[in-house]
C-alpha cells in the first residue's frame, strides 16, 4: 500500500514538524509506502526524511522546474522528474492508494481538493484524509460544513473525508472506508 501525501513546503510550528516526522515514520514502519512532491523542503522533506530514516519506501514526483530550482530531495532511492504540475499529480495519484493532506498552503489545499474531486467525479475510490494537528483543518472543516447546510455538497461526500490525527487513525480509517456513489451517473436513479 501507498498513500500520497501532500503537505507543505514550508516548515511551519515545530508541533506540526514533530507530527510529520511521526507521520512519517509511522508509516514506514506499519510498512506503507510514501508518495509525495519529491522537495527536499518544509514539512514535504520532513515526512521523507522520517520515513526514509525509518527503512520506508519513499517515491518523489517533482516537476523539472522544481528540479532546476534545487529543491528535490537528493537521497530519495527514487524520484521521477515529469514535465508539469498536472502531471505530477496525475503521476501522484497512479501510484498511491489513498491521499492524506498534512498542513500546508494553497498547494496542500489545491492537491487534496483535486483528489478528493476525483473520487467524487468517479475517476477513483480511494479513501482521502486530513491529519489534523493543533485544529489546522478546522476553519476548513467549518467551511465544508457551511457547504453542506447550504447544499452545495452532499453530506456523505463531506463524511467521507476523513479527518485523522495519526499514522495509524489513517490506516484505520482506510481499512474501513466505504467510497461514496459517483456524484454523476448516467444511471437514472433508484426507484423510491
Amino acid at each position: 500500500m501507498r498513500v500520497a501525501v501532500f503537505t507543505g513546503s514550508q516548515a511551519g510550528p515545530p508541533s506540526h514538524r514533530r507530527l510529520a516526522a511521526a507521520f512519517g515514520a509511522d508509516l514506514a514502519r506499519a510498512g506503507v509506502g510514501i508518495v509525495y512532491g519529491g522537495g527536499n523542503v518544509g514539512l514535504m522533506g520532513v515526512v521523507a526524511d522520517a520515513a526514509l530514516a525509518a527503512g520506508g519506501e519513499v517515491i518523489g514526483v517533482i516537476p523539472q522546474h522544481l528540479v532546476d530550482d534545487e529543491v528535490a530531495h537528493a537521497g530519495l532511492p527514487r524520484l521521477e522528474v515529469v514535465s508539469s504540475m498536472h502531471e505530477r499529480k496525475a503521476r501522484m495519484a497512479e501510484l498511491s492508494d489513498a491521499f492524506v493532506a498534512l498542513p500546508g498552503a494553497a498547494g496542500t489545499l489545491e492537491e487534496l481538493f483535486e483528489a478528493w474531486t476525483w473520487g467524487m467525479l468517479g475517476l477513483h475510490e480511494k479513501p482521502t484524509a486530513l491529519v489534523d494537528v493543533d485544529g489546522f483543518w478546522q476553519p476548513l472543516l467549518a467551511q465544508l460544513r457551511r457547504m453542506v447546510d447550504d447544499g452545495y455538497l452532499a453530506a456523505a461526500r463531506f463524511e467521507a473525508l476523513g479527518v485523522v490525527a495519526s499514522a495509524a487513525e489513517l490506516l484505520a480509517f482506510v481499512d474501513g472506508y466505504v467510497h461514496p456513489a459517483r456524484k454523476w451517473t448516467s444511471e437514472p436513479p433508484p426507484a423510491a
